[in-house]
């Protein structure tokens, strides 16, 4: 899938963090993208039972860093494994707005929207607790 096109001609892509479903549900679509003459790696990881702490930590930093990546879905339960890294990244994101990261469900965890900090911002705007 060709990655979008901003006004200044930058291209963006999605990046993916998921189970195997997950990553495959979004290859499938078109999103992924592992173009050995760029050089940087494939835009998504799978996280499987046996994957470390340290490699689910690092495959988000790789993505992260990567200028091509607009946004970045993870899956929940992954996300909520490496928050502080997801924290520290939204805050410095916040100046720059890039990469988005939005956490989504997964086919074999239920999904707890009391635990999506989108979610909770959007319900603290509204004025809900």
């Amino acid at each position: 899938m060709p990655a979008s096109k901003y006004k200044n001609g930058e291209q963006r892509m999605i990046g993916v963090i998921g189970d195997e479903d997950t990553c495959t549900g979004f290859l499938l679509a078109g999103v992924g993208d592992k173009n050995p003459k760029k050089g940087l790696g494939p835009n998504f990881f799978v996280v499987e039972k046996m994957t470390k702490q340290a490699d689910i930590e690092e495959g988000f930093r790789s993505l992260v860093s990567r200028d091509d990546i607009a946004v970045i879905l993870i899956c929940q339960h992954i996300a909520n494994d490496i928050r502080y890294l997801i924290d520290e990244q939204t805050a410095i994101a916040s100046k720059s707005a890039l990469p988005c990261i939005l956490e989504i469900p997964s086919k074999q965890i239920a999904y707890d929207g009391s635990k999506d900090p989108v979610l909770s911002k959007l319900r603290q705007f509204l004025g809900e607790k």
